[in-house]
């Protein structure tokens, strides 16, 4: 069993950084390949960025590449999303999700493949 919990969204101009942190519980999250997806009013969640077990993997959306940036402290059962340069379409709700199913060593794209999500948190770009 695993749970997740976000935190760090707020408001934020743009052109602004936020980090995203992602806690979680059980001894199983230092296999976990993790991601995090976000969902905008109307639209489906979508891919931002993933990162497998080690970290040694890392995957990102074309539409926040160079900007934002996934990693993970196993001995924190921790994972970051730090995202910079802001733009007002990076609104939404942000989750994080954990997968305890398929290899460790891939990063997964798609919501799917993930078996625990976090409630979300808020991240709202302003122009």
């Amino acid at each position: 069993q695993v749970q997740l919990v976000e935190s760090g969204g707020g408001l934020v101009q743009a052109g602004g950084s936020l980090r995203l942190s992602c806690a979680a519980s059980g001894r199983t999250f230092s296999n976990c390949p993790v991601a995090w997806f976000r969902q905008a009013p109307g639209k489906e969640r979508a891919f931002v960025g993933g990162i497998n077990w080690s970290g040694g993997d890392t995957a990102y959306a074309d539409s926040v590449k160079g900007r934002f940036t996934i990693s993970r402290d196993n001995g924190k059962n921790t994972v970051l999303l730090q995202m910079n340069s802001l733009k007002p379409e990076d609104t939404a709700v942000y989750y994080c999700a954990a997968t305890t199913v398929g290899s460790r060593l891939a990063v997964r794209t798609t919501a799917t493949t993930y078996n625990y999500w976090g409630q979300g948190t808020q991240v709202t770009v302003s122009s």
